[in-house]
């Protein structure tokens, strides 16, 4: 772990630390873990609305003549079917079918543009350019010269609204509405925000609705603040990165490095259940289709559970009764959930034991507690 003078900032670093923000490590950068407590953050999101820094996440984009046959090799939707403003979630994955990162992929009329996890940033990026150069094309790393800010909850289109000028374009316009309300979800347009040139995706990683902001870096403490600022009657702030990660989960959305990481693939994860019906090869298809074809030996499910012990990464999961018995199946995340007023879990199970409704045993240092499959995800808003 980097000392605190050697890890990173982002363009909002001060701003947290002038806000009284936690700061900790996180892929190198020094994040805001939490401003005034996990459960209040996770609630103020899930009732109003929150901002969150996602400068230290990667940013890349793809050009050239072939820049969607380059694109197409990195992930399996089918690009050139898609519209033009619309995003796409995928997964970059080896040959064997492994997971290498989660990310986003935006198609525009003259870019292919990616959201990578930061901590598999380097990584990404090296393999995006053996892959690019495959295709005479150039691979740009925006990754610090764009800032990011997502701005997620009931509140963000009012937020949002007073400060951004730009119409999506038609293939993914709602209508009856203008601005940035008349964007889709997994829809992205160009425009500006607070006079300044942006990229307006409407997506997250909450479960609420919302939009993640692309920038240019230097803009990022003016608009962060106008953000809180039109936001401020509705009772918008900023939160934390412990808060973010109880709401995905909550939302059933997997985290690289927990649900997914180099040992795991989509299939197992849930994230590609049949074959892909386009005909353009990508990276790990085949083994992709194949492990689709004989069925995952294992499934990532959710459980809750009554007791007081809160699941961790790496806990063993077993059938009741079977103390001495080998483990079918292993935690990947776990947090108390003040949406649902219960303790939320994920794991890999064994696929004949994987049906919701099944009691199984989690092993905490010795001691058993009870879990509960339920299906994913544990939380839909419902506006």
């Amino acid at each position: 772990m980097a000392s605190a003078t050697e890890l990173r900032r982002t363009p909002l670093t001060a701003l947290h630390e002038d806000a009284g923000a936690r700061l900790v490590d996180f892929a190198g950068f020094a994040m805001p873990v939490q401003y005034e407590g996990i459960l209040e953050e996770v609630g103020r999101v899930r009732t109003v609305g929150g901002l969150f820094d996602l400068c230290h996440m990667g940013r890349v984009r793809i050009l050239g003549e072939r820049r969607e046959e380059a694109a197409q090799f990195l992930v399996h939707p089918n690009i050139s079917k898609l519209k033009f403003g619309a995003i796409r979630y995928s997964f970059f994955c080896r040959e064997d079918g492994t997971t290498m990162d989660d990310v986003l992929v935006y198609r525009d009329t003259d870019e292919v543009f990616f959201c990578i996890n930061a901590g598999n940033r380097d990584r990404d990026i090296a393999w995006m350019r053996e892959v690019v150069a495959r295709y005479d094309c150039e691979l740009q790393d925006l990754s610090d010269d764009l800032a990011m800010i997502a701005l997620q909850g009931r509140a963000s289109v009012d937020a949002l609204a007073p400060l951004c000028t730009g119409e999506p374009p038609e293939p993914v316009r709602r209508e009856g509405a203008t601005g940035p309300a008349a964007l889709k979800y997994y829809s992205f347009m160009r425009g500006s925000v607070c006079g300044h040139e942006a990229m307006i995706s409407r997506t997250g990683y909450t479960g609420e609705d919302g939009y993640e902001l692309y920038f240019a870096a230097d803009k990022a403490p003016e608009i962060w603040n106008a953000l809180l600022e039109t936001g401020k009657s509705a009772g918008l702030t900023p939160i934390g990165l412990a808060a973010r990660d109880t709401l995905r989960l909550e939302a059933g959305m997997a985290l690289y490095g927990h649900e997914l990481d180099d040992t795991t693939n989509p299939v197992e994860a849930g994230l590609l259940p049949k074959m892909v019906k386009h005909t353009h090869d990508f990276s790990g298809r085949a083994a992709l289709e194949a492990a689709i074809a004989a069925g995952p030996q294992r499934r990532l499910v959710g459980f809750t559970t009554a007791g007081k012990r809160v699941p961790r990464q790496g806990y063993t999961l077993h059938l009741p009764g079977d103390d001495g018995g080998a483990a079918i199946g292993t935690v990947c995340s776990g947090s108390p959930s003040p949406t649902l007023d219960t303790i939320i879990g994920t794991g890999y199970v064994r696929s004949e034991l994987a049906e919701a409704g099944r009691t199984l045993a989690m092993d905490i240092r010795g001691k058993r507690q009870d879990v509960t499959l339920v299906e994913m995800p544990f939380f839909k808003r419902d506006y």
